[in-house]
């Protein structure tokens, strides 16, 4: 990856919702301006949502979603609904899609995505084709409490009053998180342990690592790196002691044990859950780990797709570590990707992954879906410092 480039996690999700031939495509490529979905007279073109990475003018990079229609009928048509509602977990602005009086699906979509706490903006598309606005505009005002923006996403007309309302809807904490927080700052000196194993690509670093980097390159701090083996001699070089350290989770009890007792001590993976997720219920929830008994059920929720490899960190590791602590007889799910229950209530504790690969928004859902059905929620950083025994020690 390019390190002058956002990743796509780290992006403002826009999600563009709707029935089928209501322009969602059309409008994603008016905003982008360029052929970006595909269009067709045809109801249901769209079926996987496609994502779209632009730059918009005022707000930054963005990711822009462009679903199936919710209106997607037959057993096809539910497995895209689905993917849609998926879709929605990810979205951190909204856009819906009006194009006649029946309204009744549309403001349904828009509850849920309020029940979300998502910023949604209406949109009365195909304002060429239609002869009167008013009975839809009433309608939309009168349920949902706000002005929908009439558009024509085929001639462009009030494009660029979306880009206004995204302006005005976007997260308070949008572009103002960053991955070291308060830790360091200009001229602090940092060390980075990082473990190249088989599940490192070969001639590049992971994406929470070059993220880290360049964030801590921005911060104009002195940045150093090594491996674990070589942690001992890297020390040795240096005139001071680093501000702070951080290393790769699985190596916790190592750097631990070396590090100099002025040094703060982190890893990749507890930064990330502060940025992406609930820190605060991640650490509190770690304490079921020490409740878990051999009778115990838990989920390991891995955002990345890849096949499993030797010495797996979520599919090995932390397993291993929890039947070490608890019992062969503790049950162990591993899910990847998107796969995630509806019904929780089967587990006694979620161990989810750094989520370099998804955003905020999407991780807080989880969280919040977690919280709701009462069961306790960590990431793989703070579970891991937990089973060191060092979660005391760590800094966030």
């Amino acid at each position: 990856m390019n390190l002058n480039e956002t990743p796509r996690s780290n992006r403002l999700h826009i999600g563009i919702f709707g029935k089928r031939n209501s322009g969602k495509s059309t409008l994603i490529n008016a905003l982008t301006g360029q052929t970006t979905s595909l269009v067709s007279e045809i109801a249901g073109t769209t079926t996987d949502p496609v994502y779209k990475t632009i730059e918009i003018h005022g707000i930054g990079p963005c990711v822009l979603i462009d679903t199936a229609g919710f209106d997607d009928a037959g057993y096809l048509g539910a497995m895209r609904v689905d993917k849609t509602r998926t879709a929605m977990e990810k979205t951190d602005i909204a856009l819906i899609l009006f194009t006649d009086e029946n309204v009744a699906m549309e403001l349904e979509w828009f509850n849920e995505l309020r029940k979300r706490n998502t910023p949604v903006i209406p949109l009365i598309n195909k304002i060429d084709l239609l002869q009167d606005l008013n009975p839809i505009r009433r309608k939309i005002k009168d349920i949902c409490k706000v002005e929908p923006i009439c558009i024509s996403a085929q001639e462009k007309i009030g494009i660029e009053l979306i880009r206004e309302a995204i302006l005005r809807k976007l997260p308070e904490d949008y572009d103002g998180r960053d991955i070291t927080g308060k830790l360091v700052q200009e001229d602090d000196l940092v060390l980075l342990v990082m473990p190249q194993d088989i599940q490192a690509p070969k001639g590049r670093l992971i994406l929470p690592q070059v993220q880290t980097i360049r964030e801590l390159l921005d911060k104009k701090c002195i940045v150093i790196s090594c491996t674990a083996d070589k942690l001992p001699q890297a020390l040795a070089t240096l005139s001071k002691p680093p501000k702070l350290i951080i290393t790769d989770s699985q190596v916790f009890p190592l750097v631990n044990q070396a590090k100099p007792k002025e040094s703060l001590l982190t890893s990749f993976s507890v930064l990330f859950a502060a940025l992406k997720g609930d820190i605060d219920y991640f650490i509190k929830s770690a304490a079921m780990i020490d409740r878990l008994t051999i009778n115990s059920k838990v989920l390991i929720a891995e955002a990345c797709t890849h096949v499993p490899l030797q010495e797996d960190i979520g599919t090995v590791k932390i397993p291993r570590l929890l039947r070490e602590k608890i019992g062969e007889g503790l049950t162990i799910i591993n899910m990847h990707g998107n796969d995630f229950p509806e019904d929780l209530t089967n587990y006694d504790l979620i161990i989810q992954c750094g989520s370099c690969m998804f955003n905020r928004k999407f991780v807080l859902n989880r969280v919040a879906k977690a919280k709701k059905q009462q069961v306790p929620m960590t990431n793989y950083g703070i579970a891991l410092a937990h089973l060191s025994g060092i979660l005391d020690k760590i800094s966030t």
